[in-house]
């Protein structure tokens, strides 16, 4: 087993609301994911954007860093991602450069251009979105400008965020994303728990036009996947049944809560068995234990990732927090065998 010797494990957190639940329910239920997260021995704990999706609750993405961030002590927590052409890169700047000097040497600024919605509520969020689109690159620039000591003596300033610590890191699902990140000489962070196609050639364009810059000597990815562990494979696949629901819903247009899981019917099974649904969770480890942890040891020697980002979709909270925990069992493990 040819693995570095301590890999990274971090969270994804889109802050999935269950049927019967409320956003104040999903947002206690976070926080309480975080902490526990901490205690297992977590990295980070980044927050998706979305929007106009009564599912997911992570929509005002700096808020809730910083409720996170107040309620924990240790653990890193950022963005995955501020998508960027929604926003302008000043209040960006001061919304991060608030939170790193309430958090100092904490907060991460991850940085996507999709719009995290569907294009009519992306227009209704920001009516010239495409041109922000076409300008990620200077837009990304003008919020290192912002947080640069530098900025001190020009016409637009962002104060707050003046001399902060703030590590940027590129998101993406594209190689688009991978020529970005390599050129600007930042972490890349790519999509592959629901956008698997491009993985492998993304990482490769990052690692092979890599440019070191001051923020990054050299190259640092980390790669997403899904996890739903428990003790046994019958009682993963049984959990696994709110996923499968929650995608057909995303692929159909019919965006529902997170439903409760049930057994595994033979037209569930169809559905995760079809060529779509497999492509779009090619990589959602699904099982046991050692079911995960096999599955996670193949993806981290062929894909080399410098850190893993894992998301779980579960509708019982006490269940998520366990799975997360047996992830967490499987990383210390494999860190003891190649230390």
């Amino acid at each position: 087993m040819s693995l570095k010797n301590k890999i990274p494990f971090s969270i994804l957190e889109l802050a999935g609301v269950v049927e019967g639940a409320t956003p104040a329910d999903t947002f206690r239920n976070s926080l309480d994911l975080a902490q526990k997260a901490e205690s297992f021995g977590y990295n980070r704990f980044w927050l998706a954007e979305h929007h106009n999706m009564k599912s997911i609750a992570s929509s005002a993405t700096s808020v809730l860093i910083g409720h996170i961030a107040g309620g924990t002590n240790r653990i890193r927590v950022g963005s995955g991602g501020i998508m960027l052409p929604n926003h302008s890169p000043l209040i960006v700047a001061e919304q991060f450069g608030t939170l790193g000097s309430l958090y100092p040497g904490r907060i991460d600024l991850g940085l996507g251009r999709a719009p995290g919605t569907d294009q009519v509520t992306a227009h209704a969020i920001r009516s010239d979105r495409m041109q922000a689109v076409h300008k990620f690159p200077e837009e990304i620039a003008r919020i290192q400008q912002f947080f640069s000591k530098d900025n001190s003596s020009a016409q637009v300033r962002a104060t707050v965020a003046e001399g902060v610590e703030m590590p940027v890191y590129i998101l993406g699902s594209s190689t688009d994303s991978a020529y970005l990140a390599a050129k600007k000489g930042l972490p890349y962070s790519f999509a592959s728990h629901f956008a698997p196609t491009h993985l492998f050639e993304a990482l490769e364009i990052y690692y092979n036009n890599f440019e070191p810059s001051t923020y990054l000597e050299k190259p640092y990815t980390i790669a997403c996947i899904n996890v739903i562990a428990a003790d046994t494979d019958e009682e993963a696949e049984i959990l696994s049944t709110s996923l499968i629901r929650m995608i057909f819903g995303v692929m159909t247009g019919n965006i529902d809560y997170i439903q409760k899981p049930t057994l595994m019917t033979p037209q569930l099974k169809e559905l995760s068995e079809n060529p779509a649904f497999e492509r779009m969770l090619k990589y959602a480890f699904v099982g046991s234990k050692e079911t995960v942890r096999n599955k996670t040891i193949d993806f981290l020697e062929k894909t080399g990732a410098n850190e893993l980002m894992v998301a779980s979709h579960i509708y019982d909270h006490e269940d998520r927090v366990k799975s997360y925990r047996i992830f967490s069992e499987i990383m210390r493990e494999l860190k003891r065998e190649t230390a």
